[in-house]
């Protein structure tokens, strides 16, 4: 799921916004210079071609020109590029559109002038007899309507329409009209509206040319054209913002019942079309998509989406690869800092060996986190944490970066990854990660169990002159065995539930980041307890007489011989309330931190850093406000059904 944003929020400088003018100002007068209707409407905006109807550019030159003269100047230029920018400015874009006195209020004769130039209305005359038009502007159809008036007219006028034109269909009165007649209607009046899928398949969905269609059907039909951006959010809830996520109609039917405009005729509709082909009962947002035309974008103020970029330079890699790395040490660091204790208590109850009543120190997760407190004093439980919180930043970086880096390799055009895909992903994440963790988890767990010896006082120097460079890595195989599996459940469960967790906008809160992160980690890290535990065996130097391993075979046959099954799951509890809340804290912290210092080093595939406007590639002197025009004057044909044909259309 692309992020919007505002990029017409600043205007630009008045010597930018003259320099434009002054280039397509092509008429002079009075020692000023203008720009014709022509000029404004097809050669700098370029909403219709310079071959349109003069009616057609006369009315859409109503928009900027205050005056009524038929000349755009200067200051209405100026006065346009302000409007395009505000909140309402769609709704103020149409009543100026109405204006035609400019008088700042709408009479029924600018209403019926500018209502019967809409493609619309030449298609289907609207009825400026019936009560709907004497509701507004009186039985004598002599009252104006001010602004706020016109807009509440403006919502209901698509739907009116929509009824008579029904009516001129169903010339008996009869209540239904033939399905030809239903697809010739929305044809001529919503024809901005239909994508080419359902153009093609309005009659196969009518069930052929002898049904019958009822006005609640027609009326649903329209209704659902008019609210396809709360359908699809309705869909986006119900798959969890998973667009490859298939659901029945029931579970739409559950998600649009929070948008009381959507009724169960319009969710029937959709499953109506999509289901016509394949009739599985089942509709996902990529077949969505087919009922969702080019032009519906949006709202007109965030009227922007994703560029791919696939190249970036090498100096912007290596700075995104330092900001990744810092952040991820701030995350480490914290997440690490903040279960430390439990990872100690941990590691000291996977470390008892045998089964004797004289071997073993604790006898669950609170005796040793108390006998900790008691022998070894409250910083005894942070024993190993400065080797820990060294390992932290490189192990973390290492592993978001790579998981990331291959993430989106495996990533397509819309932003999808498969399952297998994030699986190896999180896979090669862990991999990369043992090149660091492997010699830090080896003094740290030396560091932590040293306090159950008397005089045990070990240190990281003391460590790596006793073991040397290889013997870092001892246990190294067992350290791939539990840290490639763990990132291969952990990274695309996380993701998953962040999709879950997400709010109706697709969102993730700071409750949703951390829930994820956190239940995440309990099934990567209880079900490789078993790893975990042959790996802090094979990492812990053996006092006398306790038992020894060559690897992991043996070490594993030993303890299931002297232990049991159960050993293989000591510190389980401990170690899935160690890792979830450490991982909680550390995504939480990193993409927290990602959110407050935003840096953009080059939009990639999957990314929401580089936005441009959708209209693009458009007129480059379509600064500030006027880079939303084209998508202003859209969404007037999107909501309102308000088409300006650039060619003569004959009445029906």
């Amino acid at each position: 799921r692309a992020l919007y944003t505002n990029m017409a929020s600043e205007r630009p400088e008045q010597k930018v916004l003259r320099a434009v003018f002054e280039k397509y100002a092509s008429l002079q007068k009075d020692d000023r210079n203008y720009m014709t209707g022509k000029d404004f409407i097809c050669t700098y905006l370029s909403l219709v071609p310079e071959d349109s109807s003069e009616e057609t550019i006369a009315v859409l030159t109503r928009s900027a020109d205050t005056t009524g003269d038929g000349l755009i100047s200067f200051e209405e230029y100026c006065a346009f590029e302000t409007l395009l920018r505000r909140p309402n400015s769609l709704s103020l874009l149409v009543f100026r559109l109405f204006d035609v006195k400019r008088k700042g209020s709408i009479s029924f004769s600018d209403f019926k002038e500018t209502l019967n130039q809409t493609a619309g209305c030449k298609n289907v005359p609207f009825d400026y007899d019936s009560s709907f038009i004497k509701l507004y502007f009186g039985p004598k159809r002599s009252q104006e309507i001010d602004y706020f008036a016109f807009t509440q007219l403006l919502q209901s006028l698509p739907t009116e329409h929509a009824k008579q034109a029904f009516q001129f269909k169903d010339r008996q009165g009869t209540g239904s009209i033939s399905a030809l007649d239903f697809v010739d209607l929305i044809r001529q009046v919503r024809q901005h509206k239909l994508t080419e899928y359902v153009d093609e398949n309005l009659l196969q969905v009518m069930r052929g040319e002898g049904r019958r269609i009822n006005y609640a059907y027609f009326k649903a039909f329209n209704q659902l054209l008019n609210n396809l951006e709360l359908m699809e959010k309705a869909f986006t809830m119900a798959t969890h913002s998973n667009s490859a996520m298939a659901i029945t109609m029931d579970q739409l039917q559950a998600s649009a019942q929070q948008f009381p405009q959507i009724t169960p005729l319009q969710v029937s509709l959709v499953f109506e079309f999509l289901n016509s082909e394949k009739n599985t009962g089942y509709v996902s947002v990529n077949d969505f998509e087919k009922l969702m035309p080019r032009s519906h974008q949006p709202p007109v103020s965030m009227e922007y989406t994703l560029i791919t970029q696939e190249k970036r330079s090498l100096a912007s890699g290596l700075l995104e690869g330092v900001y990744r790395f810092s952040l991820a040490a701030v995350g480490g660091a914290t997440g690490a800092t903040a279960v430390y204790p439990i990872d100690l208590v941990k590691t000291r109850l996977q470390n008892q060996r045998g089964s004797l009543a004289g071997e073993i120190l604790y006898k669950n997760s609170f005796d040793c986190f108390r006998k900790v407190i008691k022998y070894e004093g409250f910083f005894g439980l942070y024993r190993g944490l400065v080797p820990q919180l060294v390992g932290v930043s490189p192990e973390k970086a290492i592993k978001l970066t790579m998981n990331d880096t291959v993430r989106d390799f495996f990533t397509n055009n819309k932003g999808e990854i498969p399952l297998w895909g994030e699986i190896i992903a999180g896979g090669c994440g862990g991999a990369s990660q043992v090149m660091f963790t492997n010699p830090i988890e080896i003094v740290k767990i030396r560091m932590q169990v040293a306090g159950e010896v008397a005089g045990g006082r070990v240190g990281v120097f003391t460590v790596l002159k006793d073991l040397g460079f290889f013997g870092l890595y001892k246990g190294v195989s067992a350290c791939l065995l539990r840290d490639i599996p763990f990132s291969a459940i952990y990274f695309p469960t996380y993701a998953h539930m962040k999709k879950f967790t997400a709010d109706s906008k697709g969102k993730n809160g700071v409750a949703s980041l951390f829930i994820s992160a956190f239940l995440a980690g309990v099934p990567a890290a209880g079900l490789l307890t078993p790893a975990d535990v042959i790996k802090t065996r094979l990492q812990v130097k053996a006092r006398a007489g306790q038992q020894t391993y060559s690897g992991i075979v043996d070490c594993a046959r030993k303890i299931y011989k002297a232990e049991g099954f159960r050993a293989y799951w000591k510190g389980a509890p401990v170690r899935v309330f160690r890792s979830s809340p450490q991982f909680g804290v550390t995504l939480l912290t990193y993409e927290l931190l990602q959110r407050m210092f935003p840096v953009d080093f080059g939009a990639k595939k999957g990314s929401t850093a580089n936005l441009t406007p959708m209209t693009s590639p458009q007129n480059p002197d379509l600064i500030g406000g006027f880079s939303l025009a084209k998508a202003s004057f859209a969404a007037t044909e999107r909501q309102y059904n308000l088409v300006f044909p650039s060619r003569p259309i004959s009445r029906c």
